[in-house]
Formats: structure tokens, C-alpha cells, sequence
């Protein structure tokens, strides 16, 4: 069983802000793979799909507990369904990286990013992958990286996404697919 995860803020002033570009990717993964709609679990402090890619079973999982806090939803899954770090993939945004940019990592550091920095502090360990998709443009040295991250994207960069959240799945397919066969 493999966990995926988005990152993102839960209320709707949030939804189409580029700190939420994981809550974002995780439709287009559930839309992309048929899984049924996302549905609030309290014990999980977030909203879950269950379902199957290459062959996999996998649970997608959108905290509700704020970007800061997000290890509290990972973990408390993690622990019900006993799902090992390394079947865990967190998708997130990266201010670090120029936009619609997919870089995967196997493990790492946060990397700055306090969502990735609260799952490694909940679970003791930075030996789970990410998928980070670049959020940066021209604007983001010009203003506080909190203001940038919580603005929308505009339209001509929202016309980009559904390609570049492909890409990012198909980075993310890739994994499951090789740790599931190995």
C-alpha cells in the first residue's frame, strides 16, 4: 500500500493559491486514476480517496492541518494503516524552484518548506519521497515569500498546470511502479 499526499491549506480562500499546487495535483492524480471523491476523515485530520494505481493499492491524503502542521494528519495514517516511510510521496510547492520545474527526491531535508519539516519532525525521519513542483516567478524576490506562496496563480500560469501536473504524475508513477515490482 502506498500513501500520496498533497499539500495545501484547507479553506477555499486557499484552493488555487500556489501553496496549495500538492491539494491541486492530488485532483488531477485522483481525476487522472478514477478515484472516488476525496471525503473528510477526522481521525486522519484530513480528506481521503482510496483506490489503485499500476497495480498498487494507495490512499491520497489532503491534510486539514494547515500547511505548518501537516505531520499531524501523515502520521496519525501512517500509524493506522502501518504504512512504511519509504511507501509515503509528498507532493508539494517549492518557492526554490522556477515554475512548472518537477524535481523528485528519494529523501531530503525540508528544504525550507515548513510542511515537509513538520512530516519529518511527526515521523522521525526524512526517508520518504517528494515530488516538488517549482512555484517561483520574476514577482517572488520582489515580495515576502509568505505573500508569495499564498497568492493565486494567475490565469496564463493556471493554463499551464494540468501539463505540469502530468509531468509531476508521471515522475510519481515511475516510483510506485519500480517499488512495487522490485
Amino acid at each position: 500500500m502506498k500513501l500520496i499526499v498533497g499539500l495545501g491549506n484547507p479553506e477555499m480562500q486557499y484552493a488555487q493559491t500556489r501553496h496549495n499546487a500538492g491539494f491541486l495535483c492530488l485532483d488531477a492524480i485522483a481525476q487522472k486514476f478514477e478515484f472516488p471523491a476525496f471525503e473528510l476523515e477526522k481521525k486522519f485530520f484530513g480528506e481521503t480517496s482510496y483506490g489503485h494505481i499500476s497495480h498498487t493499492k494507495v490512499i491520497l491524503l489532503k491534510p486539514h492541518t494547515w500547511m505548518n502542521l501537516s505531520g499531524k494528519s501523515v502520521s496519525a495514517l501512517l500509524h493506522f494503516y502501518k504504512i512504511k516511510t519509504e511507501d509515503i510521496s509528498i507532493i508539494s510547492d517549492d518557492a526554490d524552484l522556477d515554475f512548472g520545474i518537477i524535481r523528485f527526491r528519494e529523501k531530503g531535508s525540508a528544504g525550507g518548506h515548513n510542511g515537509i519539516r513538520s512530516i519529518i519532525k511527526m515521523l522521525g525521519t526524512e526517508n520518504f519521497s517528494r515530488i516538488k513542483i517549482g512555484i517561483s516567478t520574476p514577482l517572488r524576490k520582489k515580495i515576502p515569500t509568505d505573500n508569495f506562496v499564498l497568492q493565486k496563480f494567475t490565469e496564463e500560469e493556471q493554463a499551464q498546470l494540468p501539463k505540469i501536473f502530468e509531468h509531476a504524475i508521471e515522475k510519481l508513477i515511475k516510483h510506485i511502479s519500480i517499488n512495487h515490482y522490485v
